[in-house]
């Protein structure tokens, strides 16, 4: 009996399926963990500081939306730390970094033109 080019294409193609999902059922998710704990945790912090940014950049632009003609924008804390808490999904959000947070994002924004913050207190 002659193997066509086209069995043989096609049985390569589903023993070379069933190659890859046993080696899935065997690795049980090996390539969603993290290869080390320490990377983990460095991402962890990069993306908190990072999401803290950007709830102070949203707390400013709100606060300045906020402002009327003439009137600084009020920018607290602790609105920091609610719109990262309810944004973000953090449980807690220490006021500290949320402070940290707030100045390096009021510097950067040149706000004390226009804004007042609570945040070097």
């Amino acid at each position: 009996m002659r193997w066509s080019v086209d069995a043989l294409v096609g049985v390569l193609v589903v023993l070379t399926a069933l190659g890859l999902i046993a080696t899935g059922m065997f690795r049980e998710g090996w390539s969603v963990r993290p290869f080390a704990a320490s990377r983990a945790r460095g991402f962890a912090q990069r993306e908190y500081s990072r999401n803290l940014q950007r709830a102070a950049d949203h707390v400013i632009a709100s606060a300045r939306r906020a402002a009327g003609e003439g009137e600084p924008a009020i920018v607290t804390v602790a609105a920091v730390v609610r719109t990262a808490e309810e944004r973000y999904g953090y449980d807690t959000v220490e006021r500290r970094h949320a402070a940290a947070a707030l100045r390096r994002r009021y510097e950067h924004g040149r706000c004390a033109a226009d804004c007042v913050t609570d945040a070097y207190g």
